[in-house]
């Protein structure tokens, strides 16, 4: 098998406080085990440090209005499938096996727009593993445009 690499939304923040969401990609994966005895797997980067998991189950019909992301964060979607809208219009919808990465802090205002908004999609909940990171714990670079 070839080197993999594992696509995600990336929402960030521009220098002027605009926040956008870009694809990014998990590259640099390399052939090791995991743990004695293990067969070889493909393993990306290991990050440690001070970080927060935490479950949340968004109910059908769920609308969160404009807010940012309350720390840096990995979303994964386990069940359902939600919808993120960032301030340059940009709308993605993400369900199993799709990935997002919430960096939004620090936007500023416009037009009632702060951060991004997001709700569930269909008549389903979302359930949502977020993994939020904590000070000195490093992030993903923001994609290329």
């Amino acid at each position: 098998m070839q080197q993999p690499s594992i696509p995600y939304w990336h929402v960030w923040t521009d220098s002027q406080g605009m926040s956008h969401q870009s694809q990014g990609l998990v590259q640099g994966l390399e052939m090791n085990v995991i743990s004695r005895g293990a067969s070889p797997q493909w393993i990306g980067e290991r990050t440690s440090g001070a970080m927060t998991q935490l479950f949340t189950v968004l109910p059908p019909g769920w609308e969160g209005d404009w807010h940012e992301n309350p720390a840096p964060q990995w979303i994964v979607p386990l069940q359902g499938r939600w919808g993120v809208e960032t301030m340059d219009g940009q709308k993605v919808e993400m369900g199993p096996g799709m990935v997002s990465f919430g960096a939004d802090q620090h936007t500023k205002e416009r037009n009632g727009q702060r951060g991004h908004r997001s709700w569930t999609v269909g008549d389903s909940p979302a359930v949502l593993l977020l993994i939020q990171l904590g000070p000195g714990v490093p992030l993903p670079p923001i994609p290329a445009q």
